[in-house]
């Protein structure tokens, strides 16, 4: 029986796209042995001189001017990629593409950013005849995610489903599904043996995650936190950023047995299994894992825009709290340190009632779409 192909696109604007593209591609193969899936971040693969650099200024914009970004992002709310921007992005980047698609022949395309949707849906109008899923990585649905020739949007919440429907997208084009996030968040490992891994203690345990990027710049907040390290464990997850890493260990107040230092890692869900409260910028992909793995969030400096609306529907939903002040992380220290048995035991209630939602919905929607006939042999 010949494998069903999924060609799975992201880019490399912030890790969680491409995360996404990620855990889709481990649940599909989980869920079916007759799946074949593939993972690219487009405009690298296909240009991996140039890609990078527009990437790089990307991030240096987003962390010396925030406020440019989110005047961008308001402007652009209700606009979707206008056929000049795709026909620019097509000609710059993805000449090739429709060659890539030719070759790998798949049966259906998932995109997890909206340029790499944008762009299949420009040759979808030209005549390349595959569907085209795409997945909203955010709680929030920005314009430039939509395009006419996208045949099924899976979101995060009901709320992106009417916001999707407001920019006219029909409601059979649309499922709820949850962000996807990797198996391995949904299961709950010993923690004594993660404890053993990593080399930590069974005590109130605080995981500051920076982001791929290692974006976490606030001094107070990080020596607010470094003052409590007497009775809480703090692990700060810095990413890629090597800088910040190294300013840290040659910084004598992180020099405590219940501090942990980490670079990149791709253990993250072993770290929140262990963890009773995550310090985060609240990107779409970090803040589902959360979800997923039941952990109290206080949200760091989001990004005007879809950080923004990620915090306050995570905010309002009762699973996390902006750091408006110190006195918002001084409150729930005091409460690992006081209130720690019923943190914990309020997580497994919650642990037990989430068991019930089915974490791998959005690798099993696509796959009903193969099996629907949606997709041609």
């Amino acid at each position: 029986m010949t494998k069903k192909r999924v060609l799975l696109l992201s880019e490399g604007f912030g890790a969680g796209h491409t995360q996404a593209a990620y855990a889709l591609s481990s649940s599909l193969r989980k869920l079916s042995p007759d799946i074949q899936t593939k993972v690219l971040e487009l405009g690298s693969f296909l240009n991996p001189k140039v890609a990078p650099l527009i990437i790089t200024a990307y991030k240096k914009t987003i962390i010396s001017q925030p406020r440019l970004v989110g005047m961008m992002y308001r402007h652009q709310y209700k606009k979707s990629l206008n056929r000049l921007t795709t026909l620019a992005l097509h000609r710059i980047f993805y000449t090739h593409t429709k060659y890539i698609v030719k070759q790998l022949r798949p049966d259906i395309i998932v995109c997890t950013h909206p340029i790499p949707s944008a762009v299949i849906s420009r040759l979808k109008r030209l005549g390349i005849n595959v569907p085209l899923c795409t997945v909203i990585t955010d709680y929030d649905a920005h314009g430039t995610w939509i395009s006419p020739e996208v045949d099924q949007f899976l979101v995060s919440t009901s709320n992106v489903k009417y916001k999707l429907m407001r920019h006219g997208v029909p409601l059979s084009n649309i499922q709820v599904t949850g962000i996807p996030v990797h198996p391995d968040f949904w299961e709950h490992p010993s923690k004594e043996h993660i404890r053993e891994e990593f080399k930590l203690l069974d005590m109130p345990t605080v995981l500051v995650m920076a982001g791929g990027w290692g974006i976490i710049t606030d001094d107070v907040v990080n020596n607010t936190l470094v003052r409590w390290a007497d009775d809480i464990q703090i692990i700060f997850c810095l990413g890629n950023n090597d800088k910040t890493r190294t300013q840290m260990e040659n910084n004598s107040q992180y020099n405590h047995p219940n501090i942990h230092l980490l670079g990149f890692t791709r253990e993250v869900d072993k770290l929140m299994e262990i963890s009773d409260m995550l310090i985060t910028k609240p990107g779409g992909m970090t803040c589902s894992e959360g979800l997923a793995k039941g952990i109290p969030m206080l949200f760091h400096h989001p990004l005007p825009g879809q950080e923004e609306e990620n915090s306050q529907y995570f905010t309002a939903q009762g699973f996390g709290e902006p750091i408006t002040s110190i006195e918002v992380i001084i409150k729930w220290m005091n409460k690992l340190i006081h209130e720690y048995d019923q943190i914990r035991s309020r997580r497994n209630e919650y642990l037990d009632q989430i068991a019930k939602y089915h974490p791998m919905q959005s690798a099993q929607s696509i796959i009903d779409m193969l099996e629907l006939n949606k997709v041609p042999s």
